[in-house]
């Protein structure tokens, strides 16, 4: 008891007399599903790297957490070709993959979150082409020649002038 003073974090960890230094080893093993979890997202088609995440690391079986079950089956097409990759770059003893059920990761308190909302919220794009007056020209020329449907059709077109 007289020698129990408060000891800094970097001094627990730096202790060797702690079995495997199970706190250093739980930093290190955090730090590589994080970077594994980067690679892993960068690798999924945009439609789900928001609503995926992986959960573990084990016996070279990789667990991915994903919010539904629409998300899973999505992500089972995309198995095969995720496997083969992480297999060829970062894990090349990984033997499968099991994709886990998470409903908490789409909830408010989730990291995901924001990133779903962005996903949800954001409309797609749509590009609305635009032609120059010189095309806008030949069109409408052409539409006097056409007959009556494709010279309706042809006028919307040549109303997309810049």
């Amino acid at each position: 008891m007289r020698d129990s003073y408060p000891q800094s974090l970097t001094f627990l960890l730096k202790k060797s007399n702690i079995k495997l230094n199970t706190l250093k080893t739980i930093q290190q093993r955090a730090h590589a599903l994080i970077k594994l979890n980067n690679t892993v997202i960068s690798l999924l088609p945009l439609e789900l790297k928001a609503w995926c995440k992986v959960a573990n690391y084990r016996q070279h079986i990789l667990i991915i957490e994903v919010t539904n079950a629409s998300r899973k089956i999505r992500l089972n097409y995309e198995l095969p070709r995720l496997v083969s990759k992480l297999r060829n770059t970062n894990l090349p003893f990984l033997s499968s993959i099991n994709l886990k059920i998470n409903p908490s990761l789409s909830s408010k308190k989730s990291k995901n979150y924001l990133a779903i909302q962005q996903i949800a919220i954001t409309p797609p794009k749509q590009i609305i082409s635009k032609l120059s007056k010189k095309s806008a020209k030949i069109i409408s020329k052409l539409a006097k020649k056409s007959p009556k449907k494709l010279k309706e059709k042809l006028e919307r077109l040549a109303a997309l002038t810049k």
